[in-house]
C-alpha cells in the first residue's frame, strides 16, 4: 500500500502545470487542453501496476470497522495487481476547514500545500473510494471538508451551472462505502437515505465529472459486531473492489486503443 509518507520528494509525482498555476477548472481553454493531454499521457498503457485507487478514510478510531473496510478494500485492489493509496484523514491530521484564499473565485485564490498534495494523488489515480460512517444523517465533517477543499478546489458556481467538465476528475470512478448504526429502512423512513444519495452520490458524480458512482452501505454496524455479519460485509467490500478494478482496467484498455488509433491516423496523415 502506498501513502504520501512513503514517497520521497524525488519520487513524488509533480502537480500538473495546469493545476500548479491555478485550479482544476480556472484558467484558459488552453490550460484545460494541456491538462487533458497530460492526463491522456499519464497512463499510456493498461499495466495494472500503473492503475491507482485513492482510498480516502474518514473515521477517528483505528480499531473501527471502517478501518477494517479500508484494509479489506486495499488488500483486494492489491490482489488484482493494482495499487491502493490510502489516505487516513484523521491519521494525517487533515484540516477540513476551507481557507479564505481557497474559495473559488477569490481574488487571492491559491491552493494550500496540503491540498496540492491531495490533488496530485487524485490526478494520478483512476478511482476515488471514500469510506466513512453516517453520523446524525450526514458524513463526518472531515469528509465534507475533503470535498470542500480538495475535490472542489477551484470549482466555481459558474462552472457548475454551465456543466463544465472537471478535467482532474473526469471519467474516474467514484466509490462510496458507508456504515451506520441505524438500519437503512430507518434512514429511508426519515428521508435521510434519499438526501444522502442526492447530495453525495448523484450530485458529486455530476459536478465532478466522474464516470460512475457506486455506493455500498452497511447498516446496523454496532458493537459487538457479529463475526458472521462482519465477514459478510467485508466480502462485499472485496467484491466491490474487484468490480472497480475490472472497470478501471477495461477503461485503461479502451484508452490505450484510442491512443494507438490516434497515433496510427496521425502517422498516415503525415505519410
Amino acid at each position: 500500500m502506498i501513502s504520501v509518507g512513503m514517497l520521497t520528494r524525488e519520487h513524488e509525482p509533480k502537480v500538473p502545470s495546469a493545476l500548479a498555476s491555478s485550479s482544476p477548472l480556472a484558467g484558459s481553454r488552453g490550460a484545460h487542453q494541456e491538462l487533458v493531454q497530460e492526463n491522456e499521457a499519464t497512463f499510456p498503457d493498461a499495466d495494472p501496476s500503473h492503475l491507482h485507487h485513492l482510498v480516502v478514510l474518514g473515521h477517528p478510531a483505528s480499531d473501527s470497522f471502517n478501518h477494517a473496510i479500508a484494509r479489506e478494500y486495499c488488500d483486494a485492489v492489491r490482489a488484482c495487481g493494482q495499487v491502493p493509496v490510502l489516505r487516513d484523514l484523521y491519521g494525517l491530521g487533515f484540516d477540513p476547514l476551507l481557507k479564505a484564499h481557497e474559495r473559488p473565485g477569490a481574488a487571492d485564490f491559491a491552493l494550500s500545500p496540503d491540498v496540492e498534495r491531495e490533488l496530485t494523488l487524485i490526478y494520478r489515480c483512476s478511482a476515488v473510494t471514500m469510506i466513512y460512517p453516517i453520523w446524525f444523517g450526514m458524513p463526518p465533517a472531515i469528509i465534507t471538508g475533503y470535498v470542500d477543499r480538495v475535490l472542489g478546489a477551484g470549482l466555481t458556481p459558474k462552472a457548475i451551472r454551465e456543466g463544465q467538465r472537471h478535467d482532474t476528475l473526469f471519467n474516474k470512478q467514484l466509490v462510496l462505502i458507508t456504515t451506520s448504526g441505524s438500519t437503512k429502512p430507518w434512514l429511508a423512513e426519515r428521508g435521510q437515505w434519499h438526501g444522502l444519495r442526492e447530495a453525495f452520490d448523484f450530485y458529486l458524480e455530476s459536478i465532478f465529472s466522474f464516470a460512475d458512482c457506486q455506493h455500498e452501505h452497511f447498516d446496523t454496524i454496532v458493537s459487538p459486531l457479529l463475526p458472521d455479519y462482519a465477514q459478510e460485509c467485508l466480502g462485499r467490500v472485496a467484491q466491490q473492489a474487484r468490480q472497480t478494478c475490472s472497470t478501471v482496467l477495461s477503461t485503461a484498455h479502451e484508452r490505450q486503443k484510442r491512443l494507438k488509433l490516434g497515433l496510427w491516423r496521425q502517422a498516415h496523415r503525415v505519410a
